[in-house]
């Protein structure tokens, strides 16, 4: 496939820069709003009956719900950002 590359694995530093990447410039906020409003409206729809007290809460359910949306905002942010700095150097 013309323009696809191998994916390039990640040292020590580069570790350590995606951390950075993950924690500055504002990701983890917007994350979290990214993580509380695709959150809510999974839950809605997965856990609706449970929320409105129908059957009971499976909170280990509920809690992934936030946190896998969370992750891939996250993972999103990342990704461009070690992307446009590749394309810088």
């Amino acid at each position: 496939m013309q323009g696809h590359t191998q994916p390039v694995p990640i040292g020590a530093t580069g570790w350590r820069l995606v951390l950075h990447y993950a924690v500055s410039d504002g990701v983890p906020a917007r994350s979290l709003r990214v993580a509380l409003i695709v959150g809510v409206l999974l839950n809605l729809i997965n856990q609706g009956d449970a929320l409105f007290g129908a059957v009971p809460v499976n909170w280990l359910k509920l809690a992934l719900t936030f946190a896998m949306p969370y992750a891939v905002s996250t993972y999103g942010a990342v990704a461009f950002r070690m992307s446009q700095r590749k394309r810088g150097s």
